[in-house]
């Protein structure tokens, strides 16, 4: 690296502080104008402009202009990287109170979609005004559709893979023979002299009436404020389970009260819109209403996703999971469904928990179709969280 590469590198690290350091062409000029804004002496409102640097000093802050803040939107995407842009609108909104980004349609249509935003429109929904709404709400179908475009084909697979292992038969009708499998199974009776393959075993699947699910998936999903990327992801992922009939999907949501949005899963985005991302926590309420919908438990996966901060009774949910558990329902407790890492959790429930065979841990999203599948086949999912790395227990 040259001297004079040094010298400007260090000079966008400190600000217009250290001016000397370097003379700035115009796209970093650009950079570090919209740098200054957001993170300059008095951008929150901490530090008084004038004590704290020079006179004549850029200072941070958009004051109330929209021209201005419509102008530093188009430069931060012009300027940085997506991954870039995506933290520096959340420092905005968190820092400078920019609900104007939120409550005005030609700025929020200049933001660049991503889960944050996302969530953070979502949990502000009843607060947003008629005329930006329509906005909102094709920033939020861009990101779903995102996600979609992700990780819909990736769960598709996993869980038809795991319903099509978990139904096999040695002694299926001639109708459900899946004959490349009994093909392969039976190569080695291939007899050289006839040219053919003696089939000694048939493989295929049990035969099961076409209104019948397989299995059944309940997504029990914690709205509390901390959940909002989870929420996001589990109404993409219960929108794509409900569109196969295979599965029978319910999506439920909870805080202190419960609330069915089955009937929503036609469309992730109107689920989102449904929700009140925030207020207190009934978990208890919640698994018992779950509970309630339980028809054939050794067919039923549950999927609990919460932190686990428990605003019930605490008791009464560690007896409702050991009855689920034991009458054969597959519980998982999720403690996020997200890229954000490890959360804030109640350690000592979610080891109440997993000590029943209900295991909790963290999951990202594009784990959650693995995850589901082995839940699917019935198989140890405490040995699969330890051995992905990426899904973190407790």
């Amino acid at each position: 690296m040259s001297d004079d590469e040094r010298r400007r590198r260090w000079r966008m690290l400190l600000g217009p502080s250290a001016d000397e350091l370097s003379q700035l062409e115009k796209d970093d000029q650009r950079r570090d104008e919209a740098l200054t804004v957001l993170y300059g002496p008095g951008a929150d409102g901490s530090e008084d402009g004038e004590s704290s640097g020079r006179r004549g000093e850029r200072q941070g802050g958009l004051g109330s202009s929209s021209p201005a803040l419509h102008r530093w939107l188009g430069d931060i995407r012009t300027y940085f990287p997506s991954s870039v842009v995506q933290v520096m609108q959340r420092d905005a909104v968190e820092r400078l109170g920019l609900t104007k980004l939120l409550f005005e349609p030609e700025l929020l249509a200049l933001a660049q979609p991503d889960i944050q935003l996302a969530t953070t429109l979502i949990s502000l929904s009843s607060a947003i005004p008629e005329r930006t709404r329509g906005t909102a709400r094709a920033v939020v179908r861009k990101v779903v559709e995102d996600v979609q475009r992700r990780l819909t084909d990736q769960l598709l697979a996993s869980v038809n893979g795991a319903l099509d292992r978990s139904r096999r038969t040695s002694r299926p009708l001639l109708a459900d023979v899946d004959w490349s499998t009994t093909i392969r199974a039976n190569l080695r009776h291939y007899q050289p002299s006839e040219k053919t393959v003696v089939v000694e075993k048939l493989l295929g699947h049990h035969r099961r009436s076409r209104a019948s699910a397989l299995r059944d998936v309940i997504l029990l999903v914690d709205q509390s404020g901390s959940m909002g990327e989870s929420m996001v992801y589990s109404a993409i992922f219960g929108a794509t389970l409900a569109s196969l009939r295979s599965v029978d999907t319910r999506l439920v949501v909870f805080d202190t009260e419960v609330a069915d949005l089955t009937e929503l899963l036609t469309d992730p985005v109107d689920l989102l819109f449904s929700t009140q991302l925030g207020g207190g926590t009934d978990i208890n309420r919640a698994v018992s209403y779950a509970q309630s919908l339980v028809r054939r438990p050794a067919d039923t996966v549950l999927v609990l996703i919460s932190d686990l901060y428990e605003g019930g009774s605490a008791s009464e949910l560690v007896r409702r999971v050991r009855d689920l558990v034991a009458s054969g329902v597959t519980v998982v407790v999720l403690l996020a469904l997200s890229d954000s890492g490890t959360p804030s959790y109640d350690h000592e429930l979610a080891a109440a928990l997993s000590g029943l065979g209900a295991p909790a841990f963290a999951c990202t999203p594009d784990l959650f179709p693995e995850l589901l599948a082995v839940a699917i086949r019935r198989e140890d999912v405490t040995a699969w969280a330890e051995q992905t790395g990426r899904a973190v227990g407790h």
